[in-house]
Order: C-alpha cells, then structure tokens, then sequence
C-alpha cells in the first residue's frame, strides 16, 4: 500500500533490531519458562528507573494492579477511591479484591484526579481502604496534594502508573509514588513487552507477597502445597528481555513522542477554542497527546476532526469514557463536578506513538491543517 494512503496509528509497537537481538538471546540461553536471568535483570532496571527498592514484573499492567490493592488489604466491605476519567481497569482491579470502587471527578486542565473532591471524599469518613490515582496519558497526578492528603486520613495511595513510565513530578520519578505502583506494558505503551506490566513498591513484604501471589501461591516444600488462592501472573524471562531492550531506548522514545506533541501545540497554538490536554507538562512522557475542543469558541468539535482523519485513513479516539457512564458501572457512588464528561465530549486523541515516520508525523498536520483552513 503507498504510503500516503497507510493507516497511521495511534501508538503502535516501536520494535527493531535490538528488540530482536535481545528476544534471539534470551531463547538462545535457554530460559524460555518465566523464570530467568533476563527477568531479574527487567526487575531491578525498572526499580532503579522508578527510583524504588522493589520490583515484580507480571503479565500485565492490570495484574499489577490487583495485587496491589491486595497489598493494601482491600476487599469486601472496602472503599477504593478511582478516578473516573481512567481505562476500564482500574476499576476492575478493585472489583477483583470484592471492594467496591468511588468514581471522583478529574481537574479538567489535566484530566487527572481532582484533589479538592478527594479531600471531600475522605474528610466524609467511611471505609476507605485506598486511594488510586491515574497519571492520565503520561502526566503525573498533583502527588504534593494528593500524599499529603491521603497521609492526613492514614489512607495509602496505589498509584495507575499504566501510562506514565519515564514521566515525572517535581523531579520524583513515576512508579515511586504512594505505597505501591503499577506499570504496563501492553503493546501501545511507551514501551512494550507485548503484553506485561510490573508492580513496585518500597515496601519488602509487600513485595513478596505480590510474588508469591503471582506465583499461583506455591508453598516452598517440594511438591505442590498451596495454602491461598494464587494467580498465574508472572511474566516471562523473553518477554522480559524485549522489555530490557525497549528500556535501553526509552529516553530516545520519549523524546520522539515530544517532538510529536510540540508539532501539534504548533499547529493549534493560534486556534481559538482548542488546547491540550495537560498543557506543556515538561516532565510528561507524552505517551498520549489530546487536545480539548470548545465548540463555541472554535466553531467545530472534537468528533469533526475525527471524522476527517478518519476519512484521510489517520486513527484518533475519543477521551477516556468516564467509569460513572459505563454500562458495567451504573448506579456506583460518584463524586462529580462534570470536568470528566465535558472531557469525554470535547477531547480528542490523536496520533502520538514515538514509531511514527517523519513523513507519517507530516501527513497528519497536512490534514489537520487542511480541517482547521476549512473553518477560517
């Protein structure tokens, strides 16, 4: 197919040679099962890379999750306080342990949680075993609100650290904040193992118990004894070596879905009505780049322009659809200001993955540029 008529992605895999070499190794070596060198290796690269102590490395960012909520204790009977604005999974995980999610609204500029509505949520009292938080498409949550907060109320932060490898806040990695973090690596991440996802946490016990748990909760005697309900949750020692391969880059990934972003700021810096979401976070990873469309203002809307690079074969896709709206949710406690729906509306995801061409990164302002002159 030319390449002017190729679909452009959203944030497709970015694998090459050294992804490769590494994947040939790790099966050449000989630890292909979960256990291995390379897995270790995966472990303490991302422990340092988060600035924590401890690292497990599981089959998915949402297994990751779950055990870290069982981590803080929660189940039936249990408040989780979860933003709305999140992907499916995080709530999930809370549904998995038997606790019940609390939807809090978002602060609109940034589309992550709203501290001002979680300080109500907690100050109401209740049984409120945690607080998640998202760093929503890369950008860290205000953690110098939110940890002093859920300290005040003795109430431990998990944080959704899906999205945000490689992001920071005031100079304090992600994945280093609260109790205990989860990254992924599902195959449109910064990057990628395919599928995996990794949890971290100062906090040793926990640590091991994350692994014991993913382990399917085999008691260390030489036959098979299980005295808890385990998960098959580890990853494994090839998936962890594309994993390392994709870390050696990552800086490099980051700055190319930079370079991305600040293209689009360029080509909306004078349209009226239109903003990104999050605005020029320094210390974003920019796995997501959205933008945030006031009709009044701007005379079109978010689904406009997406009809458009749809029709130039370009994917986009709506802003998360916040869990209080989903089908699977309806009738759970919600606390809202309408930040989140007006986001859901109103924004609009587009093109952002560090794998896209240079002639791929022109196509896409071509077209946008051609929608925005159909409006002068």
């Amino acid at each position: 197919m030319p390449a002017e008529n190729r679909a452009v992605l959203l944030s497709a895999p970015d694998v090459g040679d050294l992804e490769a070499q590494y994947v040939v190794a790790a099966l050449r070596s000989g630890w292909v099962a979960p256990a291995g060198p390379d897995l270790d290796l995966f472990e303490r690269e991302i422990a340092d890379r988060a600035g924590v102590p401890y690292a497990v490395a599981l089959s998915s960012g949402t297994a990751a999750l779950h055990l870290a909520l069982l981590g803080v204790g929660a189940g039936p009977g249990d408040v989780v306080v979860v933003p709305t604005l999140t992907f499916a999974a995080t709530a999930n995980a809370v549904v998995y342990t038997g606790a019940t999610p609390v939807f809090a609204d978002c602060d609109e500029a940034t589309g992550n949680l709203d501290p001002d509505l979680l300080s109500g949520l907690l100050a109401g009292g209740g049984p409120v075993r945690a607080v998640m938080t998202v760093d929503v498409y890369g950008s860290c949550a205000d953690y110098g609100r939110i940890l002093p907060l859920c300290e005040r109320y003795g109430v431990p932060v998990v944080e959704d650290a899906a999205e945000s490898l490689g992001a920071a806040r005031d100079g304090r990695p992600a994945g280093s904040f609260g109790r205990v973090a989860a990254f992924s690596f599902n195959g449109n991440k910064v990057i990628t193992t395919s599928g995996g996802g990794m949890l971290l946490t100062a906090d040793a016990g926990l640590a091991a118990r994350a692994r014991f748990l993913a382990g399917q909760a085999r008691s260390p005697v030489p036959h098979y004894e299980h005295a808890d309900i385990g998960y098959n949750y580890r990853l494994s020692n090839v998936l962890a070596a594309l994993g390392r391969a994709q870390l050696c880059r990552l800086d490099g990934m980051i700055a190319r879905r930079r370079a991305v972003r600040d293209g689009y700021a360029k080509v909306f810096a004078h349209v009226d009505g239109v903003s990104l979401l999050g605005g020029d976070d320094q210390e974003a990873n920019c796995w997501l780049t959205a933008v945030v469309v006031d009709p009044g203002r701007a005379g079109w809307r978010a689904r406009d322009l997406a009809v458009h690079l749809a029709g130039r074969n370009v994917e986009t896709r709506p802003v998360f659809k916040p869990m209080h709206l989903q089908p699977v949710f309806a009738g759970a406690r919600a606390v809202l200001g309408g930040a989140a729906e007006r986001l859901f509306t109103n924004g609009l995801v587009l093109p952002s993955g560090s794998a896209l061409a240079d002639g791929e990164v022109r196509r896409v302002l071509d077209d946008i540029t051609d929608f925005l002159d159909g409006f002068r």
